[in-house]
């Protein structure tokens, strides 16, 4: 029974069913607003914590779990699963506060401190607590310090900084120049954009879900899905050779999964019309990449003039696409500039679909000049 189960959070843990589950588990909880109350997060945290505690009675998930780098990890998981928690249930009790016609917490005068003794005393007792936790860290575990650099025995895997294991991520799907450059300055660029876009006023003061849905479901999953999943995915789960583990498995560095990286051009001249690649210059280029380009063109272009239009307008089995609210809700330039960073945000899943169900690694390969999407 034990191995059965073993087995199924090892399946589980794959990158297609971990993302999956994840992304229609976070949907439902901002669907079914319940699961933010208390008794639904003590049972919650209790039966996290139960599986991370007994499942380091198994040798593998402890050899990766307890490594001293590791370790902050496992605490910042819990933490980013704690502060998500509160944030929703204070959001979603202000709203229950403000339906009854009532203050919310923000607005309660009980609910302000004076910043000396208060404040200063508080943080003063942090202070002295987190410098004994660190003392007694330091003391306790390792530091996490290895064999002066070789370049002829590098590590396998060989892994950046936890925070920037997200974007290493990245690279299994991306080009180095989009997800290095680009979609960090997007992320940046996008995240100081945000009050320029959304000038919604509601919410200002004090922290609601009800009247700032799209918002916080959209920050939230890009937050917890599209960045915190990937370090998680990247910090426990990828292994040798950059292969997924699951959490109960044995990193074999001999463990070889083949794959293989087809383009959209392949698809078209290799698998649909069994004719070799164009090859002869820069024509011949632009011609074996002629449907790769118009696919990433009607998405970076196209597609949001369309998300623009009136329901009514587009085919029945597309009208969830329409946006025209927002459009008149924004105006053109904010609408534009917002849906681009949306869009942008959604290639992510979109291309790791891609890549795990039909092996696709650029919709537009370009070898000769090194540019790839």
């Amino acid at each position: 029974m034990l191995d059965i189960f073993k087995d199924l959070v090892n399946w589980v843990s794959g990158p297609t069913v971990l993302f999956t589950v994840t992304t229609v588990g976070l949907l439902l909880a901002f669907r079914f607003t319940a699961v933010w109350s208390r008794t639904s997060a003590k049972v919650f945290f209790v039966v996290l914590a139960v599986f991370y505690v007994a499942s380091m009675w198994d040798p593998n998930f402890f050899l990766i779990v307890a490594k001293p780098d590791n370790i902050p990890i496992t605490g910042v998981i819990f933490l980013v699963f704690f502060f998500t928690w509160y944030a929703m249930h204070q959001g979603i009790e202000n709203d229950r506060r403000r339906e009854a016609g009532e203050a919310p917490h923000e607005k309660k005068e009980g609910y302000k401190v004076w910043v000396w003794p208060d404040l200063v005393y508080t943080e003063m007792l942090a202070m002295v607590l987190l410098s004994i936790v660190l003392l007694v860290w330091s003391i306790l575990l390792a530091a996490p310090l290895e064999q002066p650099a070789n370049p002829a025995d590098s590590p396998n895997p060989s892994k950046a900084p936890w925070y920037f294991l997200g974007l290493q991520e990245m690279l299994v799907y991306f080009d180095p120049w989009l997800a290095g450059v680009v979609f960090p300055t997007l992320i940046i660029v996008g995240l100081m954009a945000i009050p320029y876009i959304d000038t919604n006023p509601k919410g200002n003061g004090y922290f609601t879900f009800r009247e700032r849905k799209v918002e916080i479901v959209i920050f939230l999953y890009g937050f917890l899905i599209l960045w915190s999943l990937l370090v998680i995915s990247g910090t426990f789960l990828r292994g040798p050779n950059w292969n997924f583990f699951g959490p109960y498995e044995y990193w074999d560095v001999h463990r070889v999964e083949p794959l293989l990286n087809v383009n959209v051009s392949d698809f078209f001249w290799v698998k649909l019309l069994s004719q070799p690649l164009p090859s002869g210059g820069f024509f011949a280029a632009l011609l074996r990449e002629w449907l790769g380009l118009i696919l990433v063109g009607a998405y970076v272009f196209v597609l949001p003039v369309v998300m623009s239009w009136p329901r009514e307008k587009l085919p029945k089995g597309f009208r969830w696409l329409s946006l025209r609210k927002y459009y008149e809700k924004m105006g053109p330039a904010r609408y534009y500039i917002g849906i681009s960073l949306f869009l942008m945000m959604m290639s992510l899943p979109i291309k790791m679909y891609l890549r795990w169900a039909f092996n696709l690694k650029y919709i537009v390969a370009f070898p000769e000049i090194f540019f790839n999407i």
